[in-house]
C-alpha cells in the first residue's frame, strides 16, 4: 500500500492546474464575447442612425416634391463608398447641406462627399449613405435605400 500511496503524490496538485486552465479558457472565451457583442451593438446603432436619417431625407422630399432635383447629390459617375469616404462636397440645396451635416456630425467618417442622393426618372430616389466604422478605418459601412416619390 506505501507504493501506491507514492505512486498518487501530486495528482491533486496537478487535477487542480489543469482545473484552472479550463477555468481560465473559459473567461477567456467570455471577455472574447463581450468584445464581440459590444463591436455588434455599435455596427447596429450606426445602421439604425443611418436609417433615420435617410427617411428623415425622404420626409423632407416628400415635402418639398416641387423642388426634387436639387435633392442631387453626387449623382453624376461612378461612386464608390471605400474612394468616397472622408471627401466633402457641396449642395446649393439648403435643406441637404444641413441634413449632410448632421449625418457628418453623426455617423463616424460620415462625410459629405460620401453620401450620394440620385434622383431618377419617374421621382425614383435612391440614397446611399457610407461611413467607416469606429476607429477602424478600413470597415466601409453601406446604407442604401430607395423610394418613389409621387410627383
Amino acid at each position: 500500500m506505501k507504493a501506491f500511496g507514492k505512486s498518487q503524490q501530486g495528482v491533486l496538485l496537478l487535477e487542480a492546474m489543469i482545473a484552472v486552465l479550463i477555468f481560465s479558457l473559459g473567461i477567456l472565451a467570455i471577455v472574447a464575447l463581450q468584445a464581440a457583442s459590444i463591436r455588434t451593438q455599435g455596427d447596429a446603432k450606426q445602421r439604425a442612425e443611418a436609417s433615420y436619417l435617410a427617411n428623415q431625407l425622404i420626409g423632407r422630399m416628400w415635402t418639398d416634391r416641387g423642388n426634387l432635383a436639387g435633392y442631387a447629390h453626387n449623382a453624376a459617375g461612378a461612386f464608390s463608398c471605400d474612394s468616397a469616404v472622408g471627401t466633402s462636397a457641396t449642395s446649393a440645396n439648403a435643406s441637404l447641406t444641413t441634413w449632410l451635416q448632421t449625418v457628418s456630425a453623426t455617423l463616424p467618417n460620415g462625410t459629405s462627399g460620401a453620401q450620394r442622393i440620385v434622383v431618377g426618372a419617374g421621382n425614383l430616389v435612391t440614397i446611399t449613405m457610407c461611413w467607416r466604422a469606429g476607429n477602424n478605418t478600413r470597415e466601409t459601412r453601406r446604407y442604401e435605400i430607395a423610394t418613389q416619390i409621387a410627383g
